[in-house]
Protein backbone atom coordinates (compact mmCIF):
# COMPACT_ATOMS: atom_id res chain seq x y z
CA UNK A 1 0.00 0.00 0.00
CA UNK A 2 1.51 3.20 -0.77
CA UNK A 3 1.86 6.32 1.70
CA UNK A 4 -0.32 8.28 -0.46
CA UNK A 5 -3.33 5.84 0.08
CA UNK A 6 -3.34 5.70 4.10
CA UNK A 7 -3.30 9.60 4.28
CA UNK A 8 -6.44 9.49 2.28
CA UNK A 9 -9.36 10.23 4.65
CA UNK A 10 -12.51 8.31 4.39
CA UNK A 11 -15.43 11.26 3.94
CA UNK A 12 -17.77 8.98 6.39
CA UNK A 13 -15.19 9.03 8.90
CA UNK A 14 -15.21 13.01 8.70
CA UNK A 15 -18.32 13.41 8.78
CA UNK A 16 -19.38 10.83 11.93
CA UNK A 17 -16.01 12.75 13.60
CA UNK A 18 -17.32 16.21 13.07
CA UNK A 19 -21.04 15.25 13.71
CA UNK A 20 -19.71 13.68 17.37
CA UNK A 21 -17.63 17.02 18.68
CA UNK A 22 -21.06 19.33 17.46
CA UNK A 23 -23.06 16.69 19.65
CA UNK A 24 -20.43 16.96 22.43
CA UNK A 25 -20.21 20.77 22.21
CA UNK A 26 -23.92 21.20 22.49
CA UNK A 27 -23.93 19.11 25.47
CA UNK A 28 -21.63 21.07 27.36
CA UNK A 29 -23.34 24.38 26.63
CA UNK A 30 -26.15 22.86 28.03
CA UNK A 31 -24.83 21.85 31.34
CA UNK A 32 -23.07 25.31 31.48
CA UNK A 33 -26.84 26.80 31.19
CA UNK A 34 -28.68 24.16 33.34
CA UNK A 35 -30.13 25.98 36.74
CA UNK A 36 -31.16 23.54 39.35
CA UNK A 37 -35.06 24.57 40.40
CA UNK A 38 -35.10 26.84 43.02
CA UNK A 39 -36.38 25.91 46.58
CA UNK A 40 -39.86 27.60 47.27
CA UNK A 41 -40.25 28.30 50.87
CA UNK A 42 -37.44 27.13 52.63
CA UNK A 43 -35.99 30.02 54.70
CA UNK A 44 -33.10 29.13 56.78
CA UNK A 45 -32.82 32.00 59.41
CA UNK A 46 -29.37 32.12 61.26
CA UNK A 47 -31.10 32.76 64.62
CA UNK A 48 -29.16 33.12 68.35
CA UNK A 49 -32.10 33.94 70.11
CA UNK A 50 -35.65 34.24 69.69
CA UNK A 51 -38.65 35.99 71.14
CA UNK A 52 -42.13 34.52 70.63
CA UNK A 53 -45.78 36.43 72.22
CA UNK A 54 -48.32 34.81 71.99
CA UNK A 55 -52.03 34.91 72.87
CA UNK A 56 -55.41 33.80 72.90
CA UNK A 57 -55.98 31.58 69.24
CA UNK A 58 -58.64 33.26 67.25
CA UNK A 59 -58.55 36.39 69.20
CA UNK A 60 -59.37 40.17 66.52
CA UNK A 61 -57.48 41.77 69.35
CA UNK A 62 -53.99 42.73 68.12
CA UNK A 63 -50.67 43.09 70.60
CA UNK A 64 -47.55 44.63 69.16
CA UNK A 65 -44.04 43.38 70.42
CA UNK A 66 -41.71 46.75 70.83
CA UNK A 67 -37.78 45.77 71.16
CA UNK A 68 -35.03 48.58 72.54
CA UNK A 69 -31.32 46.93 71.63
CA UNK A 70 -28.04 48.35 73.66
CA UNK A 71 -27.42 51.18 70.52
CA UNK A 72 -30.79 52.83 71.46
CA UNK A 73 -32.39 51.00 68.19
CA UNK A 74 -36.13 50.04 67.96
CA UNK A 75 -38.19 47.36 66.23
CA UNK A 76 -41.81 47.33 66.21
CA UNK A 77 -44.43 46.75 63.17
CA UNK A 78 -43.45 50.20 61.24
CA UNK A 79 -39.63 49.69 61.38
CA UNK A 80 -38.91 45.45 61.29
CA UNK A 81 -35.20 45.81 61.83
CA UNK A 82 -32.46 47.30 63.06
CA UNK A 83 -29.23 46.52 63.97
CA UNK A 84 -29.09 42.28 64.46
CA UNK A 85 -32.76 42.48 65.74
CA UNK A 86 -35.71 41.50 63.49
CA UNK A 87 -39.90 41.35 63.60
CA UNK A 88 -40.35 38.39 61.34
CA UNK A 89 -44.36 37.79 62.11
CA UNK A 90 -46.20 40.84 62.92
CA UNK A 91 -50.03 39.31 63.77
CA UNK A 92 -52.33 41.60 63.23
CA UNK A 93 -54.99 39.15 64.90
CA UNK A 94 -57.66 38.23 62.53
CA UNK A 95 -56.74 40.53 60.13
CA UNK A 96 -54.21 38.85 58.04
CA UNK A 97 -54.35 35.06 59.07
CA UNK A 98 -56.12 34.02 56.35
CA UNK A 99 -54.05 32.34 53.39
CA UNK A 100 -54.84 30.74 50.20
CA UNK A 101 -53.80 27.10 49.86
CA UNK A 102 -54.51 25.16 46.47
CA UNK A 103 -56.51 27.69 45.34
CA UNK A 104 -58.55 27.43 48.84
CA UNK A 105 -58.66 30.41 51.85
CA UNK A 106 -57.32 28.59 55.07
CA UNK A 107 -57.97 30.84 58.14
CA UNK A 108 -54.63 30.66 60.95
CA UNK A 109 -55.77 30.77 63.86
CA UNK A 110 -52.53 31.16 65.73
CA UNK A 111 -51.97 34.92 67.01
CA UNK A 112 -47.98 35.34 67.20
CA UNK A 113 -45.20 37.70 66.96
CA UNK A 114 -41.77 36.63 66.39
CA UNK A 115 -38.60 38.74 66.57
CA UNK A 116 -34.89 37.11 65.63
CA UNK A 117 -31.76 38.14 67.26
CA UNK A 118 -29.72 36.96 64.59
CA UNK A 119 -25.83 37.57 66.45
CA UNK A 120 -24.77 37.84 69.60
CA UNK A 121 -24.52 41.95 70.87
CA UNK A 122 -23.76 42.20 74.47
CA UNK A 123 -25.99 44.95 76.40
CA UNK A 124 -29.42 45.53 77.46
CA UNK A 125 -32.50 44.78 75.58
CA UNK A 126 -36.18 46.15 76.57
CA UNK A 127 -39.02 44.35 75.34
CA UNK A 128 -42.61 46.10 75.93
CA UNK A 129 -46.20 45.07 74.56
CA UNK A 130 -48.26 47.79 73.40
CA UNK A 131 -52.37 46.70 73.33
CA UNK A 132 -52.90 48.31 69.78
CA UNK A 133 -56.36 47.23 68.94
CA UNK A 134 -59.15 45.86 70.37
CA UNK A 135 -62.06 44.34 69.19
CA UNK A 136 -63.41 42.67 72.17
CA UNK A 137 -62.81 45.29 74.17
CA UNK A 138 -61.87 42.61 77.20
CA UNK A 139 -58.08 41.99 78.59
CA UNK A 140 -55.82 39.79 76.91
CA UNK A 141 -53.18 37.29 78.61
CA UNK A 142 -50.00 37.15 76.53
CA UNK A 143 -47.11 34.76 76.98
CA UNK A 144 -44.15 35.94 76.73
CA UNK A 145 -41.04 33.34 75.38
CA UNK A 146 -37.47 33.90 75.03
CA UNK A 147 -35.00 30.98 73.91
CA UNK A 148 -31.67 31.00 73.57
CA UNK A 149 -31.34 29.00 70.06
CA UNK A 150 -27.28 28.13 69.92
CA UNK A 151 -25.53 25.47 70.86
CA UNK A 152 -29.00 24.00 72.07
CA UNK A 153 -32.29 25.58 72.21
CA UNK A 154 -32.47 26.33 75.87
CA UNK A 155 -36.06 28.35 77.03
CA UNK A 156 -34.46 31.69 79.45
CA UNK A 157 -37.59 33.37 80.64
CA UNK A 158 -41.11 32.58 80.05
CA UNK A 159 -43.80 34.54 81.55
CA UNK A 160 -47.70 35.81 80.94
CA UNK A 161 -48.85 39.41 81.55
CA UNK A 162 -52.42 40.67 81.03
CA UNK A 163 -53.01 43.91 79.11
CA UNK A 164 -56.33 44.85 80.40
CA UNK A 165 -57.82 47.64 77.54
CA UNK A 166 -56.51 49.20 74.36
CA UNK A 167 -53.50 51.51 74.51
CA UNK A 168 -51.50 49.50 77.50
CA UNK A 169 -47.78 49.88 77.03
CA UNK A 170 -45.90 47.43 79.60
CA UNK A 171 -42.19 46.49 80.14
CA UNK A 172 -42.90 42.58 80.08
CA UNK A 173 -39.02 41.62 80.10
CA UNK A 174 -35.28 43.27 80.41
CA UNK A 175 -32.06 41.45 80.01
CA UNK A 176 -28.90 41.73 79.33
CA UNK A 177 -26.60 39.67 76.85
CA UNK A 178 -22.79 39.11 78.45
CA UNK A 179 -20.15 37.45 77.46
CA UNK A 180 -20.45 34.17 75.29
CA UNK A 181 -23.86 34.99 74.59
CA UNK A 182 -25.02 34.44 78.30
CA UNK A 183 -28.29 36.06 79.34
CA UNK A 184 -28.31 37.38 83.09
CA UNK A 185 -29.64 40.49 85.12
CA UNK A 186 -33.58 39.37 84.27
CA UNK A 187 -35.80 42.12 85.51
CA UNK A 188 -39.11 44.16 84.75
CA UNK A 189 -38.12 48.19 85.19
CA UNK A 190 -40.94 50.26 83.28
CA UNK A 191 -39.99 51.89 80.35
CA UNK A 192 -41.91 53.38 77.64
CA UNK A 193 -41.70 53.19 73.82
CA UNK A 194 -44.94 53.76 72.28
CA UNK A 195 -45.03 57.38 72.71
CA UNK A 196 -41.33 57.90 70.27
CA UNK A 197 -42.98 56.07 67.61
Amino acid sequence: MRVKDRLRSDPFTDLLFNALLGFTFLFLIAIMFMNPDAKSGIIDPKAEYILTITWEDNSPDDIDVWIEDPEGQIVWFRTPEAGLLHLDRDDRGQVNDTITINGEEVQNPLNQEVVTLRGVVKGEYVVNLHYYASETGKPVDVHVRLAKVNPKLEIVYYGTVNMEKRGDEKTVLRFTIGREGTIFGINFLPKSFVGLG
